[in-house]
C-alpha cells in the first residue's frame, strides 16, 4: 500500500464513526442555518500572489511540526498578514487535525478557508460544509473519474469552491478534462514523500488558461514563492514554513513581497 492508501483506511475508519455519530440528515439541517460560502475565486484571479496559509502540526513525511493550541489565534495572524485563505487539516491519525479545528477557525477568521483532507465520501463534503468550509479539497489520485466528477459537482451544488489537486501529467489531465476552475499541483510525490519544486514548472502547462493554479508543498520561503509565481501560480498553499516561523503574518508579507518583485 502507498501512504496515501494506508491513509485513507484511517480515513474510512474514522468517517464511519462520525455517520455514527450525526446523521446526513443532522448535516443538512446544520447547513440551513450556515451563512453561505465566501467565493475565492474572484480574490484568487486578483493580480499578485495569493496565499492560502495552513494550520498544520503535523505531516507524514516530517512528523510534528508545531504545537498549535490556539488554531482560531494562529488563523487571525495569517489573516493579518494578508492570507487570502486559510487551509484547515482535519485528518486525525497522520495530521493530529480535527473538525473543531475547522470550527475554532471559521469562528474566528472572516476570509474564506479549506477543508483539508482526503475526501473519498460524499458525507464528508455536506459535513466540510456543515463546519463553515468555503473550499474542500479533492485529491485526484485518490479518486477514481466517477467519484471525482460526483465530488465535484456536489462541492459546486454546495455552494463551495473545489480544490482539485494534482500530482503527475495523466492528473493534470485528468483535472483539465472536469473543468476544475482552481487547480493544485503538489510538488511531493505521494509513493516517496519527497518534494521536487520543479514539479509544479512541469505540469502547469498542461492547465487551461483560465484555470487558477495553486502552487503546493516545498514553498520553504520568499524564494520559492517568487520562483513558482513566476512560473505561472496564482496562489501557494504554505503550510510547513508558516507555522515554524516566528512571525507567520511577516512571513506572508515577505512571499507576497518578493512575487511582486518578481
Amino acid at each position: 500500500m502507498t501512504v496515501l492508501d494506508e491513509i485513507i483506511v484511517g480515513v474510512r475508519s474514522d468517517l464511519a464513526e462520525r455517520r455514527a455519530v450525526t446523521s446526513l440528515a443532522d448535516l443538512e439541517l446544520r447547513i440551513q442555518s450556515a451563512p453561505a460560502p465566501l467565493d475565492v475565486l474572484t480574490r484568487f484571479r486578483e493580480p499578485g500572489l495569493s496565499v492560502i496559509s495552513e494550520v498544520k502540526r503535523k505531516s507524514p513525511s516530517k512528523g510534528a511540526l508545531a504545537v498549535i493550541e490556539d488554531p482560531a489565534a494562529l488563523a487571525a495572524q495569517y489573516e493579518l498578514g494578508g492570507a487570502s485563505a486559510i487551509s484547515v487539516l482535519t485528518e486525525k491519525h497522520r495530521f493530529n487535525g480535527s473538525l473543531d479545528d475547522l470550527d475554532a477557525v471559521r469562528e474566528r477568521v472572516r476570509i474564506p478557508v479549506l477543508r483539508k483532507d482526503f475526501v473519498v465520501d460524499e458525507y464528508q463534503v455536506w459535513e466540510a460544509r456543515a463546519h463553515g468550509a468555503d473550499l474542500v479539497l479533492l485529491i485526484v489520485a485518490a479518486l477514481d473519474d466517477s467519484q471525482l466528477a460526483r465530488l465535484h459537482q456536489l462541492v459546486q451544488d454546495l455552494g463551495m469552491t473545489p480544490l482539485v489537486e494534482v500530482h503527475t501529467a495523466e492528473e493534470a489531465r485528468r483535472a483539465a478534462d472536469l473543468g476544475a476552475e482552481l487547480v493544485g499541483v503538489n510538488n511531493r510525490n505521494l509513493k516517496t514523500l519527497d518534494v521536487d519544486l520543479a514539479q509544479f514548472g512541469r505540469l502547469v502547462e498542461l492547465l487551461g488558461d483560465q484555470t487558477v493554479k495553486v502552487a503546493e508543498s516545498g514553498i520553504l520561503g520568499p524564494e520559492d514563492a517568487a520562483l513558482v509565481h513566476r512560473q505561472g501560480a496564482d496562489v501557494v498553499l504554505v503550510g510547513e514554513a508558516l507555522v515554524r516561523h516566528g512571525d507567520p503574518a511577516a512571513a506572508i508579507r515577505e512571499m507576497v513581497s518578493a512575487a511582486a518583485r518578481g
